[in-house]
């Protein structure tokens, strides 16, 4: 099984969920390669099982190195793909997401997550408390024939 995650991570959060999704997809078996949206040609991606794309919020929307890449993807209809949003505040954006690759790139959602950074004393401006647990359910999902 082959999965590509493409993501842009300003503060390391994202970044961080991109690290423990890597090693778990590969615990399990899953050829994986992973590339910023800097790095990654929405016109020309691998080819793959499925796709997992994460993007912080930005100015109250998807983070837009990873809306433009999402508005210009291709070749990529009837794979499989989750998306991941990282975020602080109380609207996550993981439908804007969907909307794009579910309806206009006619992909098939298999997975979702959203993760609320917060400022308690837990998790500082981290990631909440389990997030591990809920990226390993993630896995889960995608990998599911």
């Amino acid at each position: 099984m082959n999965g590509v995650i493409v993501y842009w991570s300003r503060y390391g959060n994202g970044k961080r969920v991109i690290n423990h999704l890597e090693k778990r997809m590969k615990e399990k078996g899953i050829n994986t390669q992973v590339m910023r949206t800097d790095e990654a040609d929405p016109a020309d991606m691998p080819d793959a099982d499925f796709y997992v794309f994460s993007s912080p919020t930005e100015a109250f929307r998807v983070q837009k190195n990873m809306r433009k890449f999402m508005k210009d993807l291709q070749g990529v209809e009837n794979k499989k793909y989750g998306v991941i949003n990282t975020h602080r505040m109380k609207r996550n954006w993981l439908k804007s997401m969907n909307k794009v690759l579910s309806k206009k790139k006619k992909m098939v959602k298999a997975a979702d997550l959203d993760f609320r950074v917060g400022d308690d004393t837990e998790t500082g401006n981290g990631l909440p408390k389990g997030w591990e647990m809920e990226l390993d359910e993630f896995v889960e999902k995608l990998s599911k024939k």
